[in-house]
């Protein structure tokens, strides 16, 4: 993995979050956001400059860039990693972080540039509605598992068996480590670039984004068992309509859902 651009967006905390969303799409995959800016990073690689001029004037905003090295990136996201808990469910936290007192689950994740460190609305927003699921024996299947923190939640749940697949060499690097970190043993981490698959699951999560679920829409229900259980996330409030339209559309039954910091979730059932 080479360099990344941090890009310094000056802009209130309403726009910030459809900036994410759009900035997402586009290959940026880490998001600082504060009152009063957004800063967001993607691979050097990745970094188109027109695509993010022609963003940014149709919200006219300016921006500043700066280029940050995989090293001093690394020690940038650990200086600034907080631990994160879900109610008295799950605690997500560093191994420089101490423990967390009265959680029933707690993942320790080493913080590099992966997107699902637990922060943002949307992961944390999947990782509740786990806790409604009964993983107990069931075979799953992360799609874009990032950090691998759902994938590693999972199998602390009592899944049998998890399929995590992402296809970002960075990401598949951070989940082999923090699937050694949590002492996982039936995570099987692959990398993907497209979604084929010769199996199905009792339950299938994907956190990503909304042209990528519409996507593989098919796919995605495809790969559930009859009575199996399907959590979407990574998508605006706005993308309700048009994600379960098009899931109830494909034969799935909606079922829930939850809402936060302008970001959703959805649940549905084969």
């Amino acid at each position: 993995m080479n360099n990344y651009y941090e890009i310094c967006i000056p802009a209130e905390t309403a726009l910030q979050e459809l900036l994410v969303a759009e900035l997402s799409e586009m290959g940026y995959d880490g998001f600082e956001e504060s009152a009063e800016q957004l800063k967001a990073y993607v691979p050097e690689e990745n970094y188109v400059e027109i695509e993010l001029n022609n963003l940014l004037n149709k919200y006219n905003l300016s921006y500043s860039k700066s280029i940050i090295s995989k090293q001093n990136w690394n020690q940038l996201w650990e200086s600034n990693f907080e631990p994160v808990r879900v109610d008295d469910f799950v605690g997500i936290r560093a191994s420089f972080h101490p423990p967390f007192a009265g959680v029933a689950h707690e993942i320790v994740i080493t913080p590099k540039m992966s997107f699902g460190t637990g922060h943002h609305a949307t992961t944390w927003q999947v990782m509740k509605l786990m806790q409604e699921l009964d993983f107990t024996g069931k075979r799953v299947f992360d799609f874009g598992t990032g950090t691998g923190i759902l994938a590693i939640l999972a199998e602390q749940l009592g899944a049998a068996a998890v399929l995590a697949v992402d296809n970002d060499d960075w990401c598949i690097e951070n989940t082999s480590e923090n699937i050694l970190v949590n002492n996982c043993k039936v995570i099987d981490i692959q990398k993907v670039d497209s979604l084929k698959l010769d199996q199905q699951f009792d339950i299938v999560l994907a956190n990503i984004n909304r042209n990528i679920i519409l996507e593989y829409s098919k796919e995605l229900v495809a790969a559930l068992v009859a009575g199996g259980q399907l959590l979407l996330s990574g998508l605006l409030v706005e993308d309700e309509g048009i994600i379960r339209e098009t899931f109830v559309g494909l034969g799935l039954t909606y079922r829930k859902t939850t809402e936060r910091n302008g970001w959703i979730a959805l649940w549905f059932s084969r």
